[in-house]
């Protein structure tokens, strides 16, 4: 199997508030909008990641927490300080993990975690932890 790409679609009734977070935030930038189904590409060119938001349809229940949206950035200080200074709330503190990145959380308004980290050498505790493919 060749997996091309990967994304997340977040069901909730916070659509709008949580496209303009990306938008703002992430450098954002609709792809696809039909209005109740947003694909949202993160980062500046046309293959990044991506996000989808979904407007619950009937029957379905909106997002109620407990997900991480990972973003690997190249800088997680400088990061944390253009969020913070444009007056995000930061819901997990900037620091470094012994599993090898530095890196803190917000939540959108939706109520994904969004965890920005860098990558930093992991500590010898959980370099034995780090499984090697070739």
């Amino acid at each position: 199997m060749i997996i091309k790409s990967t994304s997340i679609t977040v069901i909730t009734t916070k659509l709008e508030d949580t496209r303009k977070f990306y938008e703002n935030y992430f450098q954002a930038f609709p792809v696809f909008d039909c209005g109740w189904y947003v694909v949202l590409r993160l980062g500046s060119v046309n293959s990044g990641p991506e996000v989808c938001l979904m407007t619950p349809r009937p029957d379905m229940e909106p997002f109620k927490g407990g997900i991480f949206l990972n973003i690997n950035v190249e800088d997680a200080d400088i990061t944390y300080k253009k969020l913070t200074d444009s007056g995000l709330s930061i819901l997990i503190p900037l620091e470094d993990h012994p599993w090898g990145d530095r890196g803190f959380g917000l939540v959108d308004p939706s109520g994904v975690v969004v965890y920005c980290y860098h990558p930093i050498k992991p500590t010898k505790e959980f370099q034995k932890f780090i499984i090697e493919h070739h």
